[in-house]
């Protein structure tokens, strides 16, 4: 009778922390698509009225959006100042967006089916992302847009490995869109990015999943699951800014960018 009764209290009570989870992932969800509609109106008319503005809003939306969500950001290094700049990072969850976001106020160069995915794509036009193709029948049409916009002082975010990985490794990089940075002599910053604690306990290689979304994983399923995980500690580390000039083509500065960012991600491993 009493190992009965150790039974059903022990189930009420993993019943109970899942019920609470479950909360957890939709209290967050809910708070942060009010901010996201508070916000909305602003962004729309700085648009209209002051196009020069537009990275204002995102900037203040990402800041608040990672605490809603439980993103502790911890940054080592520092951004560069430098108005033409073009950030390179690794990639590993849709979170990446916000958490570097909430840090450098800039545009991201993001693959365009993106902009065909509902609600997530509204808000990436209207935060100014820039879409690009990955058939090779674009690449000098999106080179030189991205060239204009370094020329016009942007401070553009690319993912160069094209899509997202489990974060123990970083994907070899395309790396056609680094000739527009040396076309106009832009500073180029590599970035790594790391999901290093859950609740104050370290990421171990079972737990990389619930974080790091790739492949085939369907989104909205792995968000909810994200959502309920509790304080997630993420470790921005800026590397040193580099200059265009010290290299002979773009597949060396690719190399080099990918190279800095794989010491970063693997010394947590």
């Amino acid at each position: 009778m009493t190992h009965l009764f150790y039974v059903v209290t022990k189930q009420r009570r993993i019943f109970n922390k899942g019920i609470g989870l479950q909360w957890m992932s939709l209290f967050r969800l809910f708070k942060y698509f009010s901010l996201t509609i508070l916000l909305l109106p602003f962004q729309v008319i700085i648009l209209v009225l002051c196009p020069a503005g537009a990275l204002i809003i995102p900037f203040f939306h990402h800041k608040l959006a990672s605490l809603i969500l439980g993103l502790e950001i911890i940054v080592e290094g520092k951004p560069t100042k430098a108005k033409k700049t073009l950030f390179i990072a690794n990639h590993i969850s849709y979170f990446d967006i916000i958490v570097i976001g909430s840090i450098i106020p800039g545009r991201f160069i993001a693959k365009s089916e993106l902009s065909k995915w509902p609600v997530f794509g509204f808000l990436s036009k209207l935060t100014k992302t820039i879409f690009v193709h990955r058939l090779s029948n674009h690449a000098l049409k999106q080179i030189s847009f991205i060239q204009e916009r370094l020329s016009e002082l942007d401070r553009l975010i690319l993912f160069p490995e094209g899509t997202s990985s489990d974060g123990s490794r970083v994907l070899p990089f395309k790396s056609s869109l680094f000739e527009a940075p040396i076309k106009v002599g832009a500073t180029v910053q590599p970035i790594t990015i790391r999901y290093t604690e859950v609740n104050g306990m370290p990421v171990d290689r079972w737990q990389k999943p619930l974080l790091a979304w790739y492949g085939d994983m369907d989104l909205f399923p792995h968000l909810w699951k994200a959502l309920s995980l509790g304080t997630i500690k993420v470790e921005l580390i800026f590397h040193e800014p580099i200059s265009t000039s010290d290299f002979k083509d773009r597949k060396e500065l690719a190399k080099y960018c990918h190279k800095k960012i794989q010491l970063g991600a693997v010394s947590c491993v």
